[in-house]
């Protein structure tokens, strides 16, 4: 692999070379955009729908290909509640480890269990642990997925977080057009992670309300 592949890897962590390589990490409207992440999950997606219900808010999930494949009426159960759907591969393995080739069958089998379960086709593209490569980000866009990162993340997948701590590190000066990372499942972190998830996703929603924006999801207005 060239030296170049590895370029986009601290994407996550770096606004400049996000905006350099022309990977979204906020949106163009007065709102804040809840994403979620490694879903559905059996315990945690309903948890989180339920939060967002009682909020009346929106949110993004990018969906992972296999665990659409084990619970797609979870994922048909948020298309139904009006989320948006965006894809986050098929399995959630590190992209500077796959050749173009092995992520192409990754993203089509993603793609075609997500249609299968949701009759929505997603356009948004978020890598495994939000790391792309040269070559994903090229794929990617040849396909006509959008690259998505964040701006704002709870940090909810660590073992030592906390619903207060999840909170306060996802709203941490959050300002309209910030897009916040959470996970409604805990099949890549650890152990009932998306309980605190859930327990926390009130208190983000009230610090969302107080900038007088609503939570919505992503869109291609980004």
């Amino acid at each position: 692999m060239r030296l170049d592949w590895f370029v986009p890897a601290p994407a996550a962590h770096s606004a400049a070379l996000a905006r350099a390589l022309g990977i979204e990490r906020t949106v163009d409207r007065p709102v804040v955009a809840l994403s979620f992440d490694d879903g559905p999950h059996a315990r945690g997606t309903p948890a989180v729908l339920e939060a967002l219900a009682a909020a009346g808010a929106r949110a993004t999930f990018f969906l992972v290909g296999e665990q659409v494949a084990a619970r797609p009426a979870l994922a048909r159960a948020i298309a139904d509640a009006g989320h948006e759907i965006a894809l986050h591969g098929y399995r959630h393995v590190l992209l500077l480890r796959r050749r173009v080739r092995s992520l192409a069958t990754d993203l089509d089998r993603a793609v075609a269990a997500i249609e299968d379960a949701t009759q929505r086709t997603p356009t948004l593209y978020r890598a495994p642990y939000g790391v792309f490569s040269s070559g994903a980000l090229a794929l990617a866009r040849a396909r006509g997925l959008t690259p998505m990162l964040w701006s704002r993340w709870g940090r909810d997948w660590e073992r030592r977080a906390t619903p207060p701590s999840i909170a306060r590190r996802a709203t941490r000066s959050l300002r309209p057009g910030d897009v916040v990372l959470l996970h409604d499942s805990d099949a890549y972190s650890s152990a009932g992670s998306w309980a605190r998830t859930a327990a926390a996703l009130p208190s983000v929603l009230a610090a969302i309300g107080a900038l007088g924006v609503p939570a919505d999801a992503i869109t291609q207005s980004t």
